[in-house]
This record gives C-alpha cells, sequence and structure tokens, in this order.
C-alpha cells in the first residue's frame, strides 16, 4: 500500500481476498473460459473441468505450470472469490456435491469475483485520500458490497452490477484525479504501449489506468504513486524496478509481469515464486 500498514482499517478485508485454493473446489479451473491468447496452450469451455483437474480439485501438474505453457494459470488470481463462494453457496464443499445447480454456482463465482476484485480497489482508495466525505463513500460502498454477496443464491445469479460498478469507477476516477491532476490529458493514460521502452525512467505519478503494457519495460523505473488501475501488464519487464509505492496494482498484474530479486512490490502483493532469484 502506499500508507503505512495500520493506517488502513481494512486491513483484514484486504486478507480475505487473498487467494487461498485450499478452501475452495477448483472452481476456477472449471467455470472460466480459457484462450490461447490468455496464456493457455488450448481453449477450454466455460463450464469444463481442466483435464488436470484431479478428483480432490488439485491441479496434477502444478510444479509443471511453466513448463506446459500454463501462463494463465501461473498469473491469475480470483481475490479470493473462490472460497468465498464455496463458503457461502457450497454447503458441501464442492461443485460436484451440488451438480444440479453448478452452472449457477460458476455464475456466481463470475459475480463474486467482480465483487471482489472491486473490493481491493476500494480498500486501497480508502488510504489514499484524506478526503473525509470520500471516505465516507468509500466505507459505504464497501458495506453495499458485502450485503450484495450475502445475498440468497437465486438472487445473487441475477445480480446487475452496472450501477454499482459505476459508483465504484466514480470514485477511483476522482482520487485517480487527485493523484495525476493532469490525469484527463496525460498521454499514458489507456494508451498502447505494447513493447515500450521506459527503462530507468521516473514515471512517478504517471497515469497508466487501462493502458496496453505487454512487453514494456520498465526496469530501473521509479513508480511512486504511478497508476496501473487495470493496465495489462502480460511480459512487462519489472527487473530492478520500485513498484513499492504504486497504486491500484493487483497480484495478476505482478503474477503476469517478469520482475526479479531486486524488484521491489506493495505489501499486500506476494512475490511470484517464478521470479529470477
Amino acid at each position: 500500500m502506499t500508507k503505512d500498514k495500520a493506517d488502513n482499517k481494512y486491513d483484514d478485508l484486504i486478507r480475505k481476498l487473498k487467494i487461498d485454493c485450499k478452501k475452495c473446489s477448483g472452481l476456477c479451473c472449471v467455470a472460466l473460459y480459457c484462450t490461447k491468447t490468455d496464456g493457455f496452450p488450448a481453449n477450454k469451455e466455460a463450464g469444463t473441468p481442466c483435464k488436470y483437474l484431479d478428483s480432490d480439485f488439485y491441479c496434477k501438474i502444478h510444479s509443471k505450470l511453466a513448463g506446459k505453457n500454463y501462463k494463465g494459470c501461473l498469473a491469475y488470481d480470483c481475490f479470493g472469490a473462490g472460497q468465498r463462494t464455496t463458503q457461502l453457496y457450497l454447503p458441501d464443499g464442492t461443485w460436484k456435491a451440488n451438480f444440479k445447480q453448478k452452472d449457477k454456482l460458476f455464475q456466481i463465482f463470475m459475480i463474486v469475483y467482480q465483487l471482489h476484485q472491486m473490493l481491493w480497489y476500494l480498500a486501497e482508495a480508502f488510504t489514499l485520500t484524506s478526503d473525509e466525505l470520500l471516505k465516507s463513500t468509500i466505507d459505504l460502498l464497501i458495506s453495499e458490497n458485502e450485503q450484495m454477496v450475502q445475498q440468497p443464491m437465486d438472487h445473487m445469479a441475477m445480480l446487475d452490477l452496472s450501477e454499482y460498478r459505476s459508483n465504484v469507477n466514480s470514485v477511483l476516477k476522482q482520487i485517480s484525479s487527485d493523484i495525476s491532476p493532469i490525469a484527463s490529458s496525460n498521454q499514458f493514460h489507456g494508451s498502447n504501449y505494447l513493447g515500450k521502452n521506459f527503462k530507468k525512467a521516473n514515471l512517478d505519478r504517471k497515469n497508466f489506468s487501462m493502458s496496453f503494457m505487454i512487453a514494456a519495460n520498465l526496469s530501473g523505473c521509479s513508480l511512486r504513486k504511478t497508476n496501473f488501475l487495470g493496465a495489462d501488464l502480460r511480459d512487462a519487464n519489472i527487473k530492478n524496478a520500485d513498484l513499492s509505492k504504486s497504486i491500484f496494482l493487483t497480484q495478476m498484474q505482478i503474477n503476469s509481469a517478469i520482475g526479479n530479486s531486486n524488484t521491489k512490490i506493495p505489501i499486500n502483493l506476494t512475490r511470484p515464486a517464478t521470479w529470477e532469484k
């Protein structure tokens, strides 16, 4: 985070948004539609179990994912939606035990994923503003999010997130604008930087939100309060870069980028085991 950990009253919430596969039943390995363009060796239809998902819902090739070109699996993070869906909607613990409702359960998993992703951003947004009115708005949005997840299964499966997402986006846009006042005219915002070489550049407070940054070179860059909200960082080179104070980064973005032991990341994220030592 960009402030001391003790400053965020949503620390417990952030911990709940960390992925815990042991408390899930392989929902991402079944519910998701996977494509070659997203880092998988072959396409997989949504609702079809991955051929490597075993009967105990563990991955048979987890230690060999990189060698078998499953980059999409290595990068994926559900923001804790897997274990939350299992906890709330799978009393028997698995989708197989609730097979008749599996399609509805998979749909709920995707909705919970979206809600948890927004929670992640909101929890960080709370630390990035001193505006009490904005903090109050964030509190209300987080409370509303938690209430939505607690709905009965039939209601949850029909949930329309469009209005709520719009309200969350308004808050994130306001905070982004406060940090980078020229965001509306910032040349980085929403741009295409495929393979762009930024090596050792000072990119403090730049707004890369929603930018296409596949294979961009950010090695050695200064990235204090640099906004990566929704940026595509697949195969981006972040070796020797300091992202410890960057904002709106997710575990999936870090997992999909290429770092090393000198890469600094926010304290709420985990260093990928696949990075160079």
